[in-house]
């Protein structure tokens, strides 16, 4: 049985830690899992998580403030009033295509509308053409921007909500 939520301290633990053991121990994971817990124990972002069983398996965070580092001094992705931004996207492979990430949407975008947030936006590397029809097809058609990070094009779209 699927459960649907916002997560708990303890999911993030989970989240991160494997996505930290899955990269290597790479330190810039080590860091945005320092970075998200504290957003979401400061009301910066708000992270949902489906679980299976106790096991978290997907995610997806909505970010509050503009101070948050994927959309510091980007005015146009988070103001911090109206806008914000949706990111950290994850599903564990066995469960794609099932419709746990459009779920997750839809909880993440009440959750913003309930903050008084009225524009949603989102990024996807160019080159995961999935991932960028998947956004479309949620109705995240308004191009925003487009950024290099880390060598690798990142296009924002966003929407009404």
């Amino acid at each position: 049985m699927f459960v649907y939520r916002q997560a708990k301290l303890e999911d993030l633990e989970n989240i991160w830690n494997k996505d930290i053991k899955e990269n290597g121990q790479s330190e810039c994971w080590i860091r945005w899992k320092k970075q998200y817990i504290e957003y979401n124990q400061t009301g910066k972002a708000t992270t949902f998580v489906v679980l299976n069983g106790e096991n978290p398996i997907g995610q997806i965070t909505v970010l509050f403030s503009p101070e948050c580092s994927a959309v510091k001094n980007r005015p146009m992705l988070c103001d911090g009033k109206k806008r914000a931004n949706m990111n950290a996207f994850r599903i564990e492979k066995p469960y794609e295509g099932q419709g746990h990430i459009s779920k997750l949407v839809k909880m993440a975008e009440q959750y913003a509308k309930q903050k008084g947030i009225s524009y949603l936006t989102i990024g996807s590397e160019a080159k995961e053409s999935r991932n960028l029809g998947i956004y479309l097809h949620f109705g995240y058609t308004e191009f925003i921007t487009s950024f290099v990070e880390d060598g690798d094009l990142v296009l924002f779209y966003g929407k009404s909500i």
